[in-house]
Formats: structure tokens, sequence, C-alpha cells
């Protein structure tokens, strides 16, 4: 009984359907296999995006190695070349051979900071 009214079993709601059983295992499978493949598409992008952010992440990591090294040489009074050639405005006329120029990756060799970390 519902709500006072007896229940009688008639031809309302959805009918079952006589649908082919292989019919319905072939579509199941191929769903499946549109889902891992969807699957694969969503991680190979998630990975190139954290690879991206990792190389972005390591090259920001050395120019921050390279200005502590820079403010290390000017705490011992040297003023890297790099810098003079960015205070007189002239990067094309900065010695190529200073002892002060601070290498492309932004390390000293041996006095560099021993914790910065190789990307």
């Amino acid at each position: 009984m519902v709500a006072g009214k007896v229940k009688k079993p008639g031809k309302r709601g959805r009918k079952p359907a006589k649908i082919d059983l292989k019919a319905k295992l072939e579509r199941s499978r191929q769903s499946a296999r549109e889902c891992r493949a969807r699957k694969k598409l969503r991680y190979q992008y998630l990975e190139e995006l954290v690879s991206s952010k990792e190389r972005a992440i390591c090259a920001l990591r050395e120019e921050l190695d390279m200005y502590k090294q820079w403010c290390l040489a000017m705490d011992q009074g040297k003023i890297p070349s790099e810098i003079k050639a960015l205070l007189t405005g002239d990067e094309q006329k900065a010695p190529q051979s200073s002892s002060n120029k601070v290498p492309k990756n932004g390390k000293f060799g041996s006095s560099g900071n021993s914790q910065s970390k190789t990307c």
C-alpha cells in the first residue's frame, strides 16, 4: 500500500529490455577500451606537465645559485664581471676570461655552495 492505494501490477516503469547479451558485452568492452585510452592520455599529459615544471624549477634553482654566488663574491670584495657589465650597460664588452666570471650554471666548482642540488 502506497498512500492508501493498493499497488497493482501494471505496465508502468521501464520494461526489461531484451538486448542481445553478446552485443551488450561488446559495448561494455569497447567502453572499457576507450576509458583506458583516455586514462593513458591523461597520465601522459600529467607526466609532461610535471616534467616541464621540474625543468622550470631546475632553471630557477640554477639562477638562484648564480645570484647567491654573486652575493658571496661581492661580500668578499669582488665584483663579478656580469654585474659590472649590467651596471655599465655593456654586456658585449665583458671580459670572457675573468676570474670573477660566474659559469653559466651559476656554480664555482669547489668554492661554490655545497648544498646546491644539480638538476
